[in-house]
């Protein structure tokens, strides 16, 4: 991104990337629980990041529209290195997502156990737009996300009082 370019990085460039963003994170605000994840792509690069070698001090990963499988291609071999992640893991997805079949979601988080979570957004595409026939905005979706996402990081996070 930094570069406009619209190819994307290579999986080794994306995965140091990840790790520097959290290494910063952890610099800046030492006191608080550090949670790592991304939008689509960066959501799988940092899932794989994670499974290589565990971030330090991170304490869970959430994925806003994780891509399982490209476009009219259906398919789980990009969740296996999951297997590989121990942290709790937060899923966001959009039933009209055509980057992540839900019935093949949901039999990846099933896979995972109770350190997976899936939260899902009923008519939002892998953007999380929404149809105006769902009788919701994307700025509701959006809230929706947001609020999902932040009572996930408190019961996971183990909050205590910055002094």
């Amino acid at each position: 991104m930094e570069r406009g370019s619209k190819r994307v990085d290579s999986p080794a460039v994306a995965h140091a990337a990840v790790q520097a963003a959290v290494a910063e994170a952890r610099r800046r605000l030492p006191a608080l629980p550090t949670f790592a994840g991304g939008r689509s792509f960066g959501g799988r690069m940092t899932s794989q990041a994670q499974a290589i070698s565990p971030l330090d001090g991170v304490r869970g990963l959430a994925f806003v529209a994780f891509p399982l499988h490209p476009a009219g291609a259906p398919g789980m071999e990009r969740a296996r290195h999951l297997a590989d992640v121990t942290v709790p893991i937060l899923f966001l997805q959009g039933t009209r997502d055509k980057l992540a079949e839900l019935h093949l979601l949901r039999s990846v988080v099933e896979t995972l156990g109770p350190r997976a979570t899936l939260h899902v957004v009923d008519d939002a595409d892998h953007s999380f737009h929404v149809r105006a026939s769902s009788g919701r905005t994307d700025a509701e979706v959006v809230l929706e996300l947001a609020r999902t996402m932040s009572a996930w990081f408190f019961a996971e996070g183990e909050f205590v009082p910055v002094t």
